[in-house]
């Protein structure tokens, strides 16, 4: 799991004769944690979409989540339920969404859950399965500032040789050959792509900071780079 720092809002302004501003977007912050990790239910989640509810930082309501709702016990499919319930009764018309992700143990065997939930349409759906051969699936899934990896990923057209637009070819990545250190590669590529993509488009830059990436195994899990609190030394 992986996410940037970015944290952007949105404010109105007023003239002193009380006439109304346009809307501006801005960064608040470049120090924003949007992935956490639940130890003691071994479960990660990402946050995207509107992350500053009730003037709170996403940080304090997990932490809250945790301390009010959850227990040791939770597993992933649990943890996923109970957050859509937190957030439904404080925020149920928010348009914040999460990735869940774990592994749970059935008939002896750790099977990895991935699940999108969405609170203001309460939405939860396991985005790792097929119903209909009953088979996980290996990908990956997004939100938030998304235009930009799917156009990279899963393009419409491109030119042709002669400069005008063809239907772009289907060149597939092989998701379930990836090892361990390829997926992680693939997720800060995907996120700094976004980063590097969005710095030259004329477009809000509502993306930016350091990666976070969170790694998890049915046998261990791990923060692969996690930005650290520290205070900045002056010097005179």
């Amino acid at each position: 799991m992986a996410s940037d720092s970015r944290q952007s809002i949105t404010i109105a302004g007023q003239t002193p004769d009380g006439k109304k501003l346009p809307p501006v977007e801005t960064i608040a912050s470049d120090f924003t944690y949007k992935t956490f990790f639940l130890k003691k239910q071994r479960v990660g989640i990402s946050a995207y979409g509107n992350s500053l509810l009730g003037k709170v930082q996403m940080e304090s309501h997990i932490k809250r989540l945790e301390e009010e709702k959850l227990d040791d016990s939770d597993a992933v499919d649990k943890v996923a339920d109970k957050l859509i319930s937190y957030f439904k009764e404080r925020f149920p018309d928010a348009d914040t969404a999460f990735h869940i992700a774990g592994f749970k143990k059935e008939k002896g065997v750790s099977i990895p859950y991935v699940y999108a939930c969405h609170i203001g349409r309460n939405e939860r759906n396991r985005v790792n399965f097929n119903p209909g051969n009953n088979q996980v699936t290996y990908g990956c899934s997004w939100g938030g500032q998304s235009d930009i990896i799917s156009t990279i990923l899963k393009p419409y057209q491109i030119l042709g040789p002669d400069n005008k637009p063809i239907p772009a070819p289907h060149i597939p990545i092989i998701y379930d050959s990836m090892n361990v250190q390829d997926a992680i590669d693939f997720t800060v590529y995907a996120v700094r792509t976004t980063i590097d993509t969005i710095k030259f488009q004329a477009r809000a830059k509502n993306v930016g900071g350091s990666i976070d990436v969170l790694l998890l195994m049915p046998e261990e899990e791990k923060w692969m780079q996690r930005k650290e609190l520290h205070a900045v030394t002056l010097v005179s």
